[in-house]
């Protein structure tokens, strides 16, 4: 079995046996989708005219997705230096592409399982979400989105030195984002300034992307330009992640 091979299916078991992992990852976004879809039951977005349900569904799985992505791989990382894993797995041929490629597959992996269950769920009669006939596009957004967000993990893992340090910065970047990207009301309703501050994060143009294809709200230039923002995001944050990469804390 190669290096990669067995680090991708050590983190499949360490993943699948954490139960509040798994809750926090699945469930947790769940609970935004019904407690907006209780909130809003019938109610349509006051700018659009859409349901609120087309505008609430792909925000949440957005965030849900960017947010698993940036706290997977920054625990994983963090732990592995603190416990000096990563220290002893540089001793041995793994190199660094391997380490990060496990993780990146097993966060794909999850993003994957996160937008079938999230989706299966929206298209409950109680909550009425009708996939637009592009639906089959949010796949690569997704991919690309995850990409962009596990190169943030990454910077966070790899900075952050304990479990506590890790959630204070991933949650200081990733829940302030989620409210100026839209994620959960729409940007619309912002002053001026705040939507210009949208254009400028991630999460927007992944929440963009995955409306236009889940719900028809755009067209393909739409997702385009999300995935090529995303993909952007995802060489230059991936280069500082590779750049500042630390094997251990005591160097």
């Amino acid at each position: 079995m190669s290096a990669y091979a067995a680090l991708t299916r050590a983190g499949h078991k360490a993943y699948t046996r954490d139960r509040t992992t798994l809750f926090f990852t699945f469930a947790f976004p769940l609970l935004f989708l019904v407690v907006f879809g209780l909130i809003f039951s019938g109610k349509d977005v006051e700018q659009s005219g859409a349901p609120y349900i087309d505008y609430i569904a792909p925000g949440v799985l957005s965030w849900g997705v960017a947010n698993a992505a940036v706290f997977g791989i920054g625990f994983v990382l963090m732990q592995w230096r603190r416990d000096d894993i990563l220290r002893l797995i540089r001793m041995t041929p793994v190199r660094l592409p391997a380490v990060l490629a496990s993780r990146y597959v097993l966060a794909v992996a999850i993003g994957v399982v996160q937008a079938v269950l999230f989706v299966a769920v929206a298209m409950l009669p109680f909550f009425g979400l009708a996939p637009a006939g592009s639906w089959p596009l949010v796949l690569p957004v997704l991919v690309l989105g995850i990409t962009a967000f596990l190169a943030v993990g990454v910077i966070v893992g790899t900075f952050a030195k304990t479990p506590e340090a890790v959630a204070a910065v991933a949650n200081c970047l990733m829940i302030p984002m989620a409210f100026l990207s839209g994620s959960f009301f729409p940007i619309d309703a912002m002053p001026g300034w705040m939507q210009d501050l949208a254009h400028a994060l991630p999460l927007y143009y992944l929440n963009d992307g995955v409306s236009a294809a889940l719900t028809g709200s755009g067209s393909g230039s739409d997702i385009a330009l999300a995935c090529g923002v995303l993909a952007g995001v995802a060489l230059v944050l991936g280069a500082v992640a590779l750049k500042t990469f630390r094997w251990s804390d005591r160097t």
